[in-house]
């Protein structure tokens, strides 16, 4: 008999909280300039809507609940004093999750480093935003640790260095440098190690660990080349980030090819030590889709990953790149979204197998989910059996990882409300309720329960078993 999933497993869902003048709101407002997309200032209004909103996940049943601090809410400077209204949202936040039997699972960055910084020093670029960061982190930390014990540190850094001008703000001067990806990484995993120790030390019981944009890599043929080409980008994608988190050093062969092609970022003594006290107690993964890659000959010119904005099948503007290393592509065994993304449930279940016999930590989900076009029909409903598809899967996937020995501790799907997508605009929805605006009216938020949430309300109450 496969084994189910375990007494007081986490079921919930993500959200990202918090705004102030972040280099989030910049970017995005000059991406809505361009493509008409809506940007974040309003978003989907979480900050007027929590207590309408928590109520709504204790009806569908959760028992956690993560989301995202907005540093420049807590420090609108990046540093100095903090704001007491910030805090007290986040405080008032916490009780309400608190009081309707939810675990507060926050995560301390999630692309928005205060603008202030960026225009001090260009933020993630410069060493200096380390310093900054334990500033901030120290104080959340410290102001919360007595009603939070479970902390993700920094939000898909992999994603980051794909993607640097969408995720952070980077100076036009700047952008030709593609060192600076990777020297942004290294100053990230001085900020994660750092938060990690002041969990340690501020927070009894307290565990930490990052939120990685994770999808396993295969192949795209059993030829020996592609074989090996999988090999080469599951350590630059995957494993140059892992190891740090749970061996205190980089992925070998990642750092050799980075240093070969004068990428590798500029360390300091003392930052590979500082790096190896700040081990990851968990894995938090943010799950969507697998990738798959073949040879790449040396003559190939480099390029990053390119995403579908048009939410068109076959539209991706093209695919990353590494010459001599690996080149990624499309898996022809697969279908996907809209957005291009392959749909892949087993991909799950390879994950937390693997990565459960890699480094023996326990893994949560803290983000997946299909981002689709949602209609809002006449009499109010939106009939999103897709989604219910795809997490249905997905769900026997990682239920499939338990029974054969990995240990997952949390599924928190992205996401409980529609949001706001950072590429895609809000037309572009992951939610179990929908959120009625469009990318040019906001409206008034109001909310709407999908099927997915009686679907997903069906899930928790019977922890996994009932997935029809």
């Amino acid at each position: 008999m496969e084994k189910g999933f375990p007494k007081g497993f986490l079921w919930g869902a993500a959200l990202e909280g918090g705004k102030g003048l972040s280099q989030q709101d910049v970017v995005n407002k000059e991406y809505s300039q361009k493509t008409g997309f809506a940007d974040a200032s309003i978003a989907s209004d979480h900050y007027h809507h929590y207590k309408e909103d928590v109520a709504l996940f204790k009806e569908m049943g959760f028992n956690c609940y993560r989301f995202s601090i907005g540093w420049s809410r807590i420090f609108p400077k990046g540093k100095g004093e903090p704001n007491p209204e910030g805090v007290k949202f986040y405080h008032d936040l916490i009780n309400e999750l608190k009081a309707n039997g939810m675990e507060p699972v926050v995560t301390l960055y999630h692309y928005d480093l205060p603008m202030a910084l960026v225009d001090e020093y260009d933020g993630w670029v410069n060493r200096e935003v380390v310093k900054d960061f334990e500033h901030y982190a120290r104080f959340v930390i410290n102001e919360f640790k007595d009603d939070v014990k479970y902390w993700l540190t920094i939000n898909e850094q992999s994603i980051i260095v794909q993607y640097w001008t969408q995720k952070c703000y980077i100076r036009p001067e700047l952008q030709d440098n593609n060192q600076l990806r990777y020297q942004i990484n290294h100053h990230m995993n001085l900020a994660h190690a750092i938060a990690v120790k002041l969990v340690h030390e501020l927070v009894p019981g307290g565990m930490a660990g990052a939120a990685l944009g994770y999808a396993p890599v295969y192949p795209l043929t059993s030829k020996p080349e592609d074989v090996m080409a999988a090999q080469n980008a599951h350590d630059l994608r995957n494993s140059y980030y892992l190891d740090v988190y749970f061996k205190g050093f980089y992925n070998k062969s990642a750092w050799i090819y980075l240093e070969e092609n004068n990428l590798a970022p500029i360390m300091e003594p003392g930052d590979e030590e500082l790096m190896k006290e700040g081990i990851s107690d968990f894995l938090a993964l943010n799950y969507y889709a697998s990738e798959c890659a073949k040879y790449c000959p040396e003559t190939t010119q480099r390029r990053w990953s390119g995403f579908n904005q048009s939410g068109k099948k076959g539209e991706i503007s093209g695919f990353e790149t590494q010459p001599g290393f690996y080149q990624m592509c499309k898996n022809p065994e697969l279908d996907t979204t809209d957005w291009d993304w392959a749909i892949d449930p087993t991909g799950l279940e390879y994950i937390f197998r693997d990565l459960y016999t890699r480094y023996n930590r326990p893994l949560m989900i803290t983000e997946n989910g299909l981002g689709a076009y949602d209609t809002l029909t006449e009499d109010g409903k939106v009939h999103d059996e897709y989604r219910i598809a795809y997490l249905r899967d997905h769900v026997k996937a990682m239920k499939k990882a338990i029974h054969y020995g990995a240990e997952v501790i949390g599924y928190m799907p992205w996401s409980a409300l529609d949001l706001l997508s950072t590429s895609n605009g809000v037309k572009k929805r992951y939610g179990f309720i929908y959120v009625d605006r469009s990318d040019d009216d906001p409206k008034q938020c109001t909310r709407i329960r999908k099927d997915s949430f009686y679907w997903y309300q069906k899930v928790i109450g019977s922890n996994g078993e009932d997935l029809d």
